[in-house]
């Protein structure tokens, strides 16, 4: 398959060709140079890398109905809230399920990688990984212990089955308790991500210390919060469409301006699918609406560049003949195409060569 129009990765766009043979690209070029001269099937579209969701919590995705309508901390604050009575109460092999169809469908939407924060500690984490045999994209699972005070013994089991920590917040978790988890995580060569400034304004310095890997949501982060953020090179994780539940939005032109590193993520799938399509559309135009408008760009490296980066596979964002990174292709017109592939992509107009 040759195709015609847009080349779009970590170099940004380019009007070209590439030609994919059993999903991997083998050649790209300018229009009209390519080696076979007609010899092939040609269509018309924009050749992308794949997106990573760098934020997901697929253990609720049991729970399909409307959220309640009620505050942020009845619904997901631990242990109280609705999603943790949830997670109490449904069989494992229920959950297992939930997750795995969750995965399946980030599959059929060409996703590249997953990032998602397990609770329920070592069985958490294990259910997950049961879930997730056969899917041969990445996946990141940040686990968080269930014992408080913090356990060394739980916390090294979990260690051996996640791929980091992921906690909820400061005010949940004394500084103690969060230096001996980066410390932890440091030695076991293993990522620390938190949740930070979600549903109000936390002090910087105390989620700064110690200095996570991955900060995610900071809806309430002041503009000096945000650029000692960037300072110390901390990548942001915003979720745009499960903010706008609470009545609360990341504040996007700012991350932009200051050069925040930004990564996409869905959040909880009790609250929204895991569409990274869907979730750039509504970031882009809740942009806009606030009179707060971003580039299609900053968007496109949120999705399709920055994650590659945290994840250490910075060459999946970039589609060179022979390279790693999978394909998709979009099938709407190459002009502007960051713009086409953020806003106007869904999953009717892709392929999955």
């Amino acid at each position: 398959m040759i195709v015609e129009g847009a080349v779009l990765d970590a170099d940004g766009p380019r009007p070209g060709y590439a030609r994919i043979q059993n999903g991997i690209v083998v050649e790209t070029g300018k229009l009209g140079t390519d080696s076979l001269r007609g010899r092939d099937r040609r269509i018309q579209g924009i050749v992308v890398p794949r997106p990573v969701n760098s934020h997901t919590h697929l253990g609720d995705a049991m729970f399909g109905r409307e959220p309640p309508w009620t505050t942020f901390d009845a619904i997901v604050r631990p242990p109280t809230g609705v999603k943790f009575r949830l997670l109490a109460t449904t069989p494992p092999s229920v959950k297992v399920a939930a997750i795995r169809g969750e995965l399946r469908r980030l599959d059929r939407l060409g996703i590249g990688a997953v990032v998602d924060f397990r609770e329920e500690g070592v069985d958490g984490v294990r259910w997950f990984r049961q879930a997730a045999k056969g899917f041969g994209f990445p996946i990141r699972v940040f686990g968080r212990p269930t014992r408080r005070p913090l356990d060394a013994p739980e916390l090294e089991k979990l260690l051996d089955v996640a791929d980091g920590i992921g906690l909820s917040s400061v005010a949940e978790e004394p500084k103690a308790a969060r230096r001996a988890i980066a410390r932890a995580c440091r030695r076991r060569g293993k990522q620390y991500g938190l949740h930070a400034s979600e549903g109000r304004r936390e002090d910087v310095d105390e989620y700064l210390d110690p200095k996570p890997d991955l900060l995610v949501h900071m809806t309430c982060a002041t503009e000096s919060d945000l650029e000692l953020v960037a300072q110390r090179g901390v990548p942001v994780t915003v979720c745009s469409r499960s903010n706008a539940l609470f009545g609360r939005r990341p504040d996007l032109a700012r991350l932009e301006r200051l050069g925040v590193t930004t990564l996409i993520g869905t959040d909880n799938a009790m609250l929204n699918q895991p569409s990274i399509w869907r979730e750039l559309e509504f970031a882009y135009l809740a942009a806009r609406l606030a009179g707060r408008p971003i580039s299609p760009a900053f968007l496109f490296r949120a999705a399709f560049v920055n994650p590659w980066t945290w994840l250490g596979l910075a060459e999946h964002a970039r589609l060179t003949p022979g390279g790693p990174a999978r394909p998709l292709v979009v099938r709407l017109p190459p002009d502007d195409p960051e713009y086409q592939v953020v806003v106007r992509t869904t999953e009717q107009v892709m392929l999955r060569p």
